[in-house]
């Protein structure tokens, strides 16, 4: 994770100089904001990469004579095959559709994402994945 860390911050460092460049040659506020913007999304990923390497155990990405091998083994958990994303895109067209075509279309929408989150929330609390 060190390497991200250090990655990001320079990364960071390369877009706060574009911006401060960009403001100065073209005056244009809405791209120089983006570019400032995206400079405080780097720098809190880098942060966080580099707060939190310091805290983990080495990786092998960390060490120079790593092999590909030993960064094997398990990499995490992963939610099991899942409806719920699905109420919740159903539900989030229906209510970007009310923006269009009208607000009551809200009345609908609303009860299909509260359905999907509720569901997503309690989803390893009930079923055959409760004890994962």
């Amino acid at each position: 994770m060190k390497v991200q860390g250090k990655m990001f911050i320079w990364l960071s460092l390369f877009v706060l100089i574009m911006a401060a460049v960009y403001g100065v040659w073209s005056k244009e506020p809405a791209g120089t904001t983006a570019l400032f913007l995206a400079f405080g999304l780097c720098i809190m990923i880098g942060y966080y990469l580099a707060f939190t390497a310091r805290r983990v155990d080495t990786g092998a990405q960390d060490n120079k004579e790593a092999d590909v091998a030993d960064d094997a083994g398990e990499v995490g958990f992963f939610s099991p095959h899942s409806w719920q994303p699905l109420s919740l895109a159903v539900g989030g067209a229906l209510a970007f559709m009310g923006v269009v075509f009208g607000w009551w279309l809200l009345y609908f929408s609303a009860p299909v994402i509260m359905f999907g989150l509720w569901g997503w929330v309690f989803e390893y609390y009930r079923g055959e994945n409760q004890n994962q």
